[in-house]
């Protein structure tokens, strides 16, 4: 009776706190980090260096992609050492299909682990065939999140176009999200759901608390720009997207990810982390 007084006290104080920091306009803003894909370029001949780089910029966290599963364990205790000392988090980490197979999965956590990584988010599902191939994708999305249950991570799927672009009907997405638990993570990339056509203030309201993660990628409906496009300088809402994903989508961190622009990648990361502060207010 006790145990179960003080869990009642527990969670009638969370609530009242949460209530408070509502009406008091205080709720905790969601973290900004950054995909480093977005400055491969220098990434790829100075990766401390990048991420100190990024750290000054004012990010408070990161996504490493998949060269980072090549890493010694060595290795990725120094990143982590860094990222410590930087005070920054690795948020998640963006793979191949390959890296939550059974033979991989213990070295996907165990390099995630370190990084302190809460996301193992695979970022395409190689060759598929038909709605019965994205089955399949979803039942092994859903044995990795089983796997990964114990540790505290989540498995997670990213999405790109192909993925929002029907067949016979359904798009592949649908499936995906249908087909496995909620402790999988749909990460949106806004851009190529753009690109394919979809709304993604919709997408994220018909899948309440499973968009945990976002990749703020812009599109420009000019061919000639394209993916190119500064955040803030395309099709996306993304005031609506941010209301949407912080009331109902249970998003836990905002990823800027751009694949380039007019500027170096550097100052296009740098001005988008000033672009999505300003569009969030």
């Amino acid at each position: 009776m006790k145990l179960r007084n003080l869990s009642s006290r527990r969670a009638f104080l969370a609530a009242s706190g949460a209530g408070l920091l509502s009406a008091c306009g205080k709720a905790a803003k969601v973290p900004i980090g950054l995909e480093l894909y977005s400055v491969r370029d220098v990434l790829q001949q100075d990766l401390m260096g990048t991420v100190r780089a990024v750290a000054r910029m004012g990010y408070e966290g990161v996504e490493f992609y998949s060269p980072y599963f090549q890493w010694t364990t060595e290795q990725s205790r120094e990143v982590r050492s860094l990222l410590d000392e930087l005070g920054i988090r690795c948020f998640s980490t963006h793979n191949s299909a390959s890296a939550l197979a059974p033979e991989n999965i213990e070295r996907a956590i165990e390099l995630n682990r370190i990084l302190g990584s809460e996301f193992i988010v695979v970022a395409g599902a190689g060759r598929v065939e038909g709605l019965d191939g994205w089955k399949q994708v979803a039942a092994n999305l859903t044995a990795a999140a089983e796997k990964l249950k114990p540790t505290g991570m989540q498995a997670g799927y990213h999405n790109h176009k192909t993925e929002f672009v029907p067949l016979d009907g359904t798009m592949p997405m649908e499936v995906l999200a249908a087909n496995t638990p909620r402790e999988v993570v749909l990460q949106l990339d806004v851009g190529t759901c753009l690109e394919a056509g979809v709304d993604p203030v919709a997408w994220i309201n018909r899948n309440p608390g499973r968009i945990n993660s976002i990749h703020c990628k812009e599109w420009s409906r000019d061919p000639a720009v394209g993916f190119q496009a500064l955040l803030g300088e395309g099709a996306a809402p993304w005031k609506e997207i941010f209301a949407a994903a912080e009331k109902t989508g249970g998003v836990k961190h905002y990823l800027v990810e751009q694949e380039g622009s007019r500027f170096s990648s550097m100052e296009t990361a740098e001005r988008c982390l000033a672009a999505i502060r300003e569009l969030r207010g």
